[in-house]
Order: C-alpha cells, then sequence, then structure tokens
C-alpha cells in the first residue's frame, strides 16, 4: 500500500508542476509524449506557424485567413513548424463570404516551390463539410457524411467544432459532435506524418476563421 500511494503521489505531483507550462507552449515546441495536450495558437501572434501574411491575419484571438473585399486567388495556407503524426486536435472554425471554401490539413506537407499543399484535408465549406478529402494528392473525398445529417449540425456563419483524430492509419473526424469519417488508410506509401495546415480556398471574397486549436499527442 505504501508503494501505491508514493506512485500516485508522484504522478499528481508531476501533473501539477506541468500544468503552469502549457499556455506558453506553441506549435514549434510542442512536447511528443503521448498524453500532453497544448494550444498550437497563442491568440495574438503566429509564433510557431509560417505562411503567406498578406492572406492571414490575427483578429479577436483567432486566425482568419481570407478577405471579404477581394477575391482570393489562388489557395493559401498557414503551416504549423511542427511536424505531427498520432494526436487529436480541436479547433473551432467558421467561414464568412460567397460560397466561400476552406479546410484543416493534416499529415501534409508544402510542394516545393509552390503555394499548394500535399496531404489530408478536413474540409469546410459547400457540400464538404465534415469530409475527409485528399489535397493535391489523390485529389477526391475519401470518406464523408450524409449531406443530410451535416446539414441539422451545422452553423452557417457561426462557430462550429472540428475533432480530428489520427493514431496509426486511422483516421477519425467529428463535426460538432456528430462523428463524420472513420477512415483506414489501405493505400501503401501515404505519409502519415506531417505538418498541420489552415487553408483559405481560392475564390470569391470569403473569410476562413480558427481559433481554439489544442492538440493532444497520443
Amino acid at each position: 500500500m505504501h508503494q501505491i500511494c508514493r506512485r500516485q503521489f508522484l504522478s499528481q505531483s508531476a501533473s501539477w508542476l506541468l500544468l503552469p507550462l502549457a499556455p506558453r507552449i506553441l506549435a514549434d515546441e510542442a512536447p511528443s509524449s503521448p498524453g500532453a495536450a497544448v494550444p498550437l495558437f497563442d491568440g495574438k501572434t503566429f509564433e510557431g506557424w509560417e505562411g503567406n501574411l498578406d492572406w492571414f491575419r490575427v483578429e479577436d484571438g483567432a486566425i482568419v485567413g481570407g478577405s471579404l473585399e477581394k477575391q482570393v486567388p489562388r489557395n493559401e495556407f498557414l503551416c504549423t513548424k511542427r511536424e505531427f503524426s498520432d494526436f487529436e486536435l480541436r479547433l473551432k472554425c467558421k467561414l464568412l463570404g460567397d460560397d466561400p471554401n476552406a479546410g484543416i490539413q493534416f499529415r501534409s506537407r508544402r510542394i516545393p516551390d509552390q503555394h499548394e499543399m500535399k496531404g489530408y484535408q478536413a474540409d469546410l465549406g459547400q457540400q464538404y463539410w465534415g469530409c475527409l478529402y485528399d489535397e493535391s494528392r489523390r485529389n477526391r473525398v475519401l470518406a464523408g457524411p450524409d449531406p443530410d445529417h451535416i446539414a441539422e449540425v451545422l452553423k452557417p456563419r457561426d462557430w462550429n467544432e472540428y475533432v480530428i483524430r489520427c493514431e496509426g492509419k486511422h483516421i477519425q473526424l467529428w463535426f460538432n459532435g456528430q462523428q463524420t469519417v472513420d477512415y483506414t488508410e489501405t493505400e501503401a506509401g501515404i505519409q502519415q506524418a506531417g505538418l498541420i495546415g489552415l487553408q483559405i480556398h481560392s475564390g470569391p471574397p470569403s473569410e476562413a476563421w480558427y481559433k481554439e486549436l489544442v492538440l493532444t499527442v497520443l
């Protein structure tokens, strides 16, 4: 009994010591320890991120991509500087504008000498809410929900919650509490680690807003 109590005390003490550090850990220094939940965005700066800041800004504690004043000429991505493999990512997002489209890249790469990214995307907008898309690689929806079910939980022009969970080749997505994807990768050679990227899609004036990004290493 004495040894068990001592282990519990040490475990609780270690957890308590780590708590004050969590708010200061950003995307470029996130730990690889399983179970460690850390914010990827500090709500104020782009520390830990890189991308074309002509098309991204911080406003009201959120990352905003795009513009409501002018056309978005090409896809743009704001990316973490750190790569991730097995994780659960929780965030909130909303779209504004005329027929907007966007997405959250994960296990992805920037394509050299281009503005595009290649990899998995949790899709946003149009008929693609809650879908798993393969951006600039197989260029198709890999899995997705019944559009009628998504329409029941979607909050147009308001904040929606996304959960992205990756464990090995198993990928799951939840949208506003409803599971939309349960997908297992079967194709050989598909990378299972990479960057996280926030997209604003080319097209009419539109904005993609992202906030409260918290990642748990699995």
